[in-house]
C-alpha cells in the first residue's frame, strides 16, 4: 500500500519547479543542458530540475498534455499552471531563467514571430545529431539531485 513516502522523487522535487524535458539520445541537447547548467545563477538552481523526453516523468508530462504525443522538441512544463511550452518558445524560457543579459536576449528572441522562430528551431532541430555527436551528461553529485527519472 503507498502513503506519502512512497511518492517518486521526481513528483516530490517537481511540485513547484520547472522542468526542462530533453531528449535523453540527442547529444545537442545534452550539451543544451550542460550549458543551462554552467550559466545559471545559484539563486535559480532551486527552481528548475531537468528530465529525458523518454524518461518516467517526461511520459508523465506527455500524457498530461496529449499535444505533446507528436512533438520532438525541448518542453519546458511549469507545474504552477500547470502548463507547457514547446520548440522556440521552451528554447527561450530555458534561456531567460539563466537571468542577466540572457534574459535580454530571451526578450529579444520573443520580438521574433513564433512562426519564424520555430522555423529555425526546427531546421536546428532536424541536424541536431549532425550538429553535435552523441554525448552522455556526466553532472556532478549536486546537479544529480536535479535530473529526475
Amino acid at each position: 500500500m503507498a502513503n506519502a513516502t512512497d511518492t517518486p522523487r521526481s513528483d516530490r522535487h517537481s511540485a513547484s519547479r520547472s522542468v526542462l524535458l530533453y531528449d535523453g539520445d540527442c547529444g545537442f541537447c545534452a550539451r543544451s543542458v550542460q550549458f543551462v547548467l554552467r550559466h545559471e545563477p545559484p539563486a535559480a538552481r532551486a527552481r528548475l530540475a531537468f528530465a529525458p523526453l523518454q524518461g518516467p516523468f517526461g511520459s508523465r508530462v506527455r500524457a498530461q498534455f496529449p499535444e505533446l504525443l507528436g512533438v520532438d522538441s525541448v518542453v519546458w512544463y511549469d507545474p504552477t499552471a500547470p502548463s507547457v511550452r514547446v520548440r522556440s518558445a521552451a528554447a527561450l524560457a530555458a534561456v531567460a531563467h539563466l537571468g542577466g543579459v540572457w534574459a535580454v536576449a530571451a526578450a529579444l528572441g520573443r520580438l521574433v514571430p513564433g512562426v519564424l522562430r520555430d522555423a529555425i528551431y526546427e531546421q536546428i532541430a532536424h541536424r541536431r545529431f549532425e550538429i553535435t555527436p552523441p554525448a552522455c551528461l556526466l553532472p556532478s553529485a549536486e546537479e544529480r539531485a536535479r535530473f529526475l527519472p
